[in-house]
C-alpha cells in the first residue's frame, strides 16, 4: 500500500514538473515603468493574463506528447506538423517572452555600432528602418506582429506575421531569427490608444531596448 502511495505521489510530482516545462520569466520592470507610452493596466493584463495563458496552454497542449522533451526552438521549427493549439501557444509564449525584453524604461538606448551599421546598410538609415518596421505593423490586418530578424545569411530583414506566428516557424515565407518584435494585437495597446495603432507604433520607439536587440543581433550572427 505504501509503495502504491509513493508511486502515486511520484506521478503527481512528475506531472507537475511536466506542466511547468515552459513558464514566464519575471517581467524585467514594474508594470508602470513604461507609462506615457504603455500604460500600467495594459502591461499588467498583457503580462499576467495573456502572456501567462500562452505558457500554461502550451504546457497543456504538449502534455503526453514528444514535444514535452523538446526545446521551444525545436517545437517552432516543426510547428507545421503539430496541432493548432501547439502552434498558437508556442508562438504566443516565444513572442511575448521576447517582447518583454525588447522594451525598457531606460531612456535613449542606442543600437551597437555593429547593428547600427547593418541597419544603415540594409535600410538606408535608422529613420527608414523605423518607417518600414512601423508600416509592417500598421499594415498587418487583424492581429499579429512586426519583426526585425536575421536571415540564414546574416542579413537583416523586416517582416510581419499573423496571429502568434514568428520567423522561426516552418510555416512562414520569410524565415530567420527574430531580434525585435512589436506586438500589434489589440490587447497590446487598446486601453490607451483604442483604434489608433499608428500612435502606439510611434510611441514604441520611446521604450525600445536597443541594448537587448543588439545583444540578440550579436548572438544571431555568431551562429551564421
Amino acid at each position: 500500500m505504501k509503495i502504491m502511495k509513493i508511486a502515486a505521489l511520484s506521478a503527481v510530482f512528475a506531472a507537475q514538473f511536466v506542466l511547468a516545462q515552459f513558464k514566464q520569466t519575471p517581467l524585467p520592470y514594474a508594470y508602470n515603468a513604461l507609462e506615457g507610452n504603455i500604460d500600467a493596466q495594459t502591461m499588467e493584463i498583457h503580462y499576467s493574463k495573456h502572456g501567462a495563458a500562452y505558457a500554461a496552454n502550451l504546457n497543456k497542449a504538449i502534455a503526453g506528447t514528444p514535444q514535452e522533451k523538446e526545446t521551444l526552438f525545436q517545437i517552432l521549427s516543426n510547428v507545421s506538423k503539430l496541432p493548432a493549439a501547439v502552434r498558437n501557444n508556442a508562438g504566443g509564449h516565444y513572442n511575448h517572452e521576447l517582447f518583454w525584453t525588447v522594451l525598457t524604461p531606460q531612456k535613449n538606448t542606442q543600437p551597437s555600432a555593429k547593428l547600427a551599421k547593418a541597419i544603415n546598410e540594409t535600410f538606408g538609415s535608422m529613420d527608414a528602418f523605423k518607417e518600414k518596421m512601423s508600416k509592417a505593423g500598421a499594415d498587418r490586418f487583424g492581429s499579429g506582429w512586426a519583426w526585425l530578424s536575421v536571415d540564414k545569411n546574416g542579413k537583416l530583414f523586416v517582416s510581419s506575421t499573423p496571429n502568434q506566428d514568428n520567423p522561426l516557424m516552418d510555416v512562414v515565407e520569410e524565415k530567420g531569427t527574430p531580434i525585435f518584435g512589436i506586438d500589434v494585437w489589440e490587447h497590446a495597446y487598446y486601453l490607451k490608444y483604442q483604434n489608433k495603432r499608428a500612435d502606439y507604433l510611434t510611441a514604441i520607439w520611446n521604450v525600445t531596448n536597443w541594448k537587448e536587440i543588439s545583444r540578440r543581433y550579436d548572438e544571431a550572427i555568431s551562429k551564421k
